[in-house]
C-alpha cells in the first residue's frame, strides 16, 4: 500500500502497490500495521456495500457522534465516485474545510476518513458500487449529517446532483447546528 496524506490532518488516500504479472496483479488493500505506522486508526468493526443505480446520486454528509464516532475506509469497486470529507474537529486548524478525490474502479484508490469527519460522495457513473470498512457499528441515535449543498461548506461537486434521499436533503445547514452537535 501507498498511504498519502491529504491537506486535512489524519485523513489519507490509500493507493495499491501492485505486484503484476501475466495473470494480472495482487495488492494488499488493508494492513493494520501499515495503518498504525501512518498514524491511522486500523480498526474494522463492520463492512458495508452501497450500490447506486444512476450517475448523479449523492449520499451524505454522514457522521456519528462520540462515543460512536467512526473511521471509514472507502473504496469504489465498480464505476466512479467523487468522495468528499469535512473536518468537524473544532480544535483542528482545518476545521470545516473539505477535501475531495475521485475514487474509481480503475485507480482503486481508497479514502481514509478519520473520526469526527463528515463523509459524502457523488456517483460519476451509473451502477457505482462502494465498499465501506467502518470502525464502529452503525448507531442510529448517534447519526448526524450536514446538507450536501451547504454554502458555508462550498463543495464544488464535479457533476450535476440528480438524486438525493429525503433524509440527506433534510440535514441541517451548518448555521443551524451547534458546535457540540457536529
Amino acid at each position: 500500500m501507498q498511504i498519502h496524506s491529504t491537506p486535512l490532518a489524519g485523513s489519507a488516500l490509500i493507493d495499491l502497490k501492485r505486484l503484476e504479472d501475466d495473470r494480472g496483479f495482487f495488492a494488499r488493500s488493508f494492513c493494520r500495521q501499515e495503518f498504525i505506522d501512518a498514524g491511522l486508526e486500523p480498526l474494522v468493526e463492520q463492512a458495508n456495500i452501497s450500490f447506486n443505480y444512476a450517475k448523479g446520486t449523492l449520499r451524505g454528509f454522514h457522521y456519528q457522534l462520540e462515543p460512536n464516532a467512526e473511521t471509514k475506509l472507502i473504496r469504489c469497486y465498480r464505476g466512479a465516485i467523487y468522495d468528499v470529507i469535512v473536518d468537524l474537529r473544532p480544535e483542528s486548524p482545518t476545521y470545516l474545510q473539505h477535501f475531495g478525490a475521485e475514487l474509481t474502479d480503475d485507480n482503486r484508490t481508497a479514502m481514509f476518513v478519520p473520526r469526527d469527519f463528515a463523509h459524502a460522495y457523488l456517483t460519476l457513473t451509473d451502477n457505482a458500487e462502494v465498499m465501506y470498512q467502518v470502525s464502529t457499528a452503525y448507531t442510529p441515535g448517534a447519526e448526524r449529517g450536514l446538507r450536501w449543498n451547504d454554502p458555508e461548506l462550498g463543495v464544488q461537486w464535479p457533476a450535476e446532483v440528480t438524486t438525493v434521499s429525503e433524509k440527506d436533503a433534510a440535514w441541517p445547514l451548518l448555521s443551524e447546528v451547534s458546535v457540540a452537535d457536529r
